[in-house]
């Protein structure tokens, strides 16, 4: 990076359940070792963080890294996208799906530290047509359900809590009368729940849009449709190897842009990147190159 460089950090104190906050010293430590100076706009709550990351990047921050999970990266990607400042990752998150896509899940803290550091890409990012950008997913129905009972538990860590939330919320399985349009073409689905997808992965690895990639310039989408609870309890691990793909009950789409719309009279709520979003209808739009990312 040459000369002494300012590095902003934005560290989640929930990320992780503690493991983001934990990181950060030795991500402070790599950042001095290679000569730069790191500056924290953490902030009490996410708003303060995102709001200080805007203010940093609208005052010309050069890099700024986001230490935590998939919730931390959101947060950061509303103020680096569409600039040019760089955005980084260190991993300490629960799913850590963005992570996964760009092969820095399971590194170590100085690893993943020195990648955020080093040459920067451009990549794709999701505008959702609210002002609010995703990074790599928005989704709606049964998984927003298990999302948020996964964010209430503590227990089991990691992926196995999405797992354990899945099981606990399958009694409750509701369907969604939807609208999908891909790039003016039209579908009505009884769905249980969708994605509309820059990366692979979601809920802690599961490929529910295998093929999607963040540097082709659109936008996967997958609707799972009526499925039963015993169809979709058979379906879900599936999902973890894209094994889903093919069931007469998946359907897969892609294009520049996915409007999603509920038939219902019930709100559609929606999440992106796990952060809550406005509700359907949506308009996402592929955003090619919006986010210079070090990886």
């Amino acid at each position: 990076m040459g000369a002494v460089t300012e590095i902003h950090l934005l560290v989640s104190p929930r990320g992780g359940r503690g493991r983001a906050a934990a990181a950060a010293a030795t991500v402070r430590r790599v950042i001095e070792e290679a000569g730069h100076t790191p500056v924290d706009v953490s902030g009490a709550s996410a708003a303060e963080s995102e709001a200080a990351a805007i203010t940093a990047v609208a005052g010309g921050a050069r890099r700024l890294i986001a230490v935590g999970g998939d919730g931390s990266l959101h947060l950061a990607l509303q103020a680096a996208a569409g600039s040019d400042t760089v955005l980084g990752l260190v991993p300490a998150g629960t799913g850590n799906d963005y992570a996964r896509a760009f092969g820095l899940h399971g590194l170590s803290v100085e690893q993943s530290t020195e990648r955020a550091l080093g040459p920067a890409q451009a990549v794709d990012a999701i505008s959702t047509g609210s002002g609010r950008w995703a990074a790599f997913n928005v989704m709606g129905g049964f998984c927003v359900d298990v999302n948020r009972r996964a964010e209430r538990m503590r227990f089991p860590k990691g992926r196995s809590r999405y797992t354990a939330a899945t099981l606990l919320t399958l009694p409750g399985l509701r369907h969604r009368e939807l609208a999908v349009t891909v790039d003016g073409e039209r579908s009505q689905f009884r769905s249980a729940f969708f994605a509309v997808a820059n990366t692979a992965t979601f809920g802690g690895g599961m490929a529910i849009c295998p093929d999607a990639d963040a540097q082709d310039g659109l936008l996967d989408v997958c609707v799972v449709g009526a499925v039963n609870r015993i169809t979709l309890l058979r379906l879900l691990p599936a999902v973890f190897d894209g094994g889903h793909v093919g069931h007469r009950h998946v359907h897969l789409f892609r294009g520049r842009s996915v409007t999603v719309e509920s038939l219902d009279s019930e709100p559609l709520d929606l999440l992106a990147d796990g952060e809550p979003l406005a509700p359907a209808p949506l308009t996402a739009t592929a955003a090619p190159g919006a986010v210079r990312f070090a990886y």
